[in-house]
């Protein structure tokens, strides 16, 4: 054929090596190789010339007879289309159970009775906090899929392929022959794989038709499982829960343990077979799951009937009643309870029989009988508590706080029954310039027995001051309001004293030491102050002020010192505070008393100025010696 003819129908026919196919592009190839071959001897037929012929003209001649390069094309790896995602995506919180009221568990009886007994309202161990109705108990949605999770129709799967095959987010859900259909794949069986062996179940088929590929597999959703929670359960029946849950999750959602039910044996039966028999008590006080397994669609859960039930109270860590396992001691049922507290008697405890099996009522046993004592069924335990019981004195530990005119002032603990001598010795002693006549000397037990008694009498001078105005001839006058305020500001002014504590010695103003043979107890406060040197005057004077002491001086020198008596002042009511903490109170005589280191002279207002003044006075008096009530009436005025 001439190359004139074979050019225009070639190059028509081969525009690029992908239009052709290869067997077309063979033959081509040998064409043109013949004809090559052929060249040479038609060039030669036409003359020497043209063999000579211009180099051109043999460069254009071969590229005529040129083959074109031919493209290889690149290889294409199989790539599986991604089928429409699942709108619900995510692990799944099973919805059938949640418009389920909360179950409650009312008390039992020996509840009731226990609650009567003790005083207070006590409930079995694990139920306040286990079963309360607001808590959600299935698996959350973030939990890790451990390995030993076996798949379940339903569950869906996120497959990820890479190399000769490539998928990207390929969710295949389970169906109910536990199936997945990987596209360009087919069927594979994943029903009841543990999730640790999926990958190498899943990567074998797809090695049938590929190779040179990666796979990364993980679950997308879990559908959920259904259990049948039976016994004496608060709510029994099926529920479906999360594809993790475990034993607890699925009892706990049927409301726990009825009344009757138990906390020690709960049952997870599967194919006829107990599988695990779970004590909640391990959970509660120890903290161990080793025996809440992972449930499986159809499982059964069976909480059998409560044990032997004994009432812990008293002073131990926590007050309940615990269902004892048969064997176990009345030492278990208060190691159940958390132990004793600290400030408890550990030596006894005390066991009442509630069912009258005996008749010796609470009976005492000491710590190493409760060890061996087997508890029984419906026993009351009580341990008692150290708290609030008066010790002697010769069994409290003393801790004094001495200080002041003394060598070596601060805290000191003493064995019991120190007295106050030995006190002062081990602090080395008065110093020169004490004065022990005026020393203060404050204790708990006294302050705690002032507080009481002034209690009671702010209480008889609240209902005497709102009284009055009944009894009197002129109580339209009285029950006016303001006079009824007054009345509520001197008894609020009054509950706002606080008693001291003080401890009063009627020491002689010359005397060189403290009261010796005083026992001192628990928190005991020793002030020894230097000798004063002033006597102060105040109330109605017309310059209260502290004057200097001198020796052979009567109150009423210092008074006169101070302006005397002012027209409004009462002298037949003016007292003195001595010291020591006594009061000197007698009339106009007490002007001619002497006068005494540190004296505190007041001259009170003449209170006798109509009757509601005059009973104030009368009240306050009686009540608190006077002094009180002066105090109060000079508040009032200023």
């Amino acid at each position: 054929m001439p190359f004139s003819t074979l050019r225009p129908d070639w190059s028509k026919r081969i525009v690029s090596p992908h239009d052709c196919p290869m067997e077309a592009l063979g033959g081509l190839r040998a064409r043109c190789r013949a004809l090559a071959r052929d060249c040479p001897t038609r060039l030669a037929g036409r003359g020497g010339q043209q063999q000579q012929a211009d180099p051109l003209g043999r460069r254009a001649a071969a590229a005529q007879v040129a083959v074109p390069q031919a493209e290889a094309a690149p290889y294409q790896p199989t790539v599986i289309d991604v089928p429409a995602p699942d709108p619900r995506g995510g692990t799944d919180r099973p919805q059938d159970n949640a418009t389920r009221p909360a179950p409650s568990t009312p008390p039992s009886e020996f509840e009731s009775f226990v609650s009567a007994a003790a005083g207070t309202p006590l409930r079995r161990f694990g139920a306040d906090l286990l079963v309360p109705g607001a808590r959600d108990f299935t698996a959350g949605p973030s939990a890790t899929v451990p390995p030993d999770y076996r798949l379940n129709p339903g569950d869906e799967l996120l497959l990820g392929l890479t190399g000769s095959v490539q998928a990207a987010n390929l969710r295949l859900t389970i169906d109910s022959e536990g199936r997945i259909f990987v596209p360009r794949i087919g069927a594979i069986t994943v029903g009841g794989v543990r999730y640790g062996d999926v990958h190498d179940v899943i990567a074998r088929r797809v090695s049938r038709q590929y190779r040179g590929f990666q796979l990364e597999v993980a679950v997308g959703r879990l559908h959920g499982v259904t259990v049948y929670v039976t016994g004496f359960a608060a709510s029994p029946g099926s529920y479906t829960v999360g594809s993790l849950s475990t034993l607890v999750n699925a009892v706990l959602a049927s409301g726990g343990p009825a009344a009757g039910g138990s906390f020690r044996s709960i049952q997870l039966r599967r194919d006829g077979r107990i599988v695990s028999d779970f004590d909640l008590y391990d959970l509660l006080l120890k903290g161990d799951r080793s025996g809440d397994s992972v449930l499986q669609n159809g499982d059964v859960l069976y909480i059998a009937p409560a044990g032997e039930q004994v009432a812990v109270i008293g002073s131990v860590n926590r007050e309940a009643i615990f269902e004892l396992a048969p064997g176990e001691t009345l030492n278990d049922a208060i190691l159940y309870a958390g132990g004793v507290n600290t400030v408890a008697d550990a030596s006894r405890l005390m066991v009442f029989d509630s069912l009258g099996r005996g008749q010796t009522g609470w009976e005492e046993l000491s710590a190493t009988e409760a060890t061996t004592r087997k508890a029984r069924r419906g026993d009351i335990v009580r341990v008692l508590s150290n708290v609030g019981i008066a010790r002697p004195l010769e069994q409290q530990a003393v801790l004094v706080t001495i200080s002041g005119e003394i060598s070596k002032p601060g805290r000191y603990y003493f064995k019991p029954g120190t007295r106050l001598a030995d006190v002062v010795t081990q602090a080395g002693g008065l110093t020169a310039q004490a004065f022990p006549y005026a020393s203060v000397i404050t204790r708990e037990s006294v302050k705690a027995q002032q507080q009481q008694s002034f209690e009671r009498a702010v209480e008889d001078v609240e209902l005497l001051l709102t009284s009055q105005p009944v009894t009197s001839a002129n109580r339209a006058q009285l029950v006016q309001p303001a006079n009824l305020t007054l009345v509520r500001s001197i008894v609020d002014q009054l509950r706002e004293r606080k008693p001291s504590g003080r401890l009063v010695f009627d020491l002689p103003v010359t005397a060189n030491a403290l009261p010796g043979d005083l026992i001192l107890e628990n928190n005991d406060t020793i002030y020894v102050p230097p000798r004063p040197v002033t006597v102060g005057v105040f109330g109605a004077v017309p310059t209260p002020a502290s004057f200097a002491y001198r020796d052979g001086a009567t109150i009423g020198d210092f008074v006169r010192l101070a302006g005397g008596v002012q027209k409004m002042g009462d002298k037949g009511e003016v007292f003195v505070v001595r010291a020591n903490g006594t009061v000197l109170a007698d009339g106009k005589r007490v002007l001619r008393a002497p006068a005494l280191p540190g004296d505190l002279v007041y001259v009170p207002i003449d209170a006798n100025r109509g009757e509601f003044w005059a009973r104030l006075r009368d009240i306050t008096g009686s009540l608190f010696g006077g002094l009180v009530g002066a105090a109060t009436i000079k508040g009032l005025t200023d």
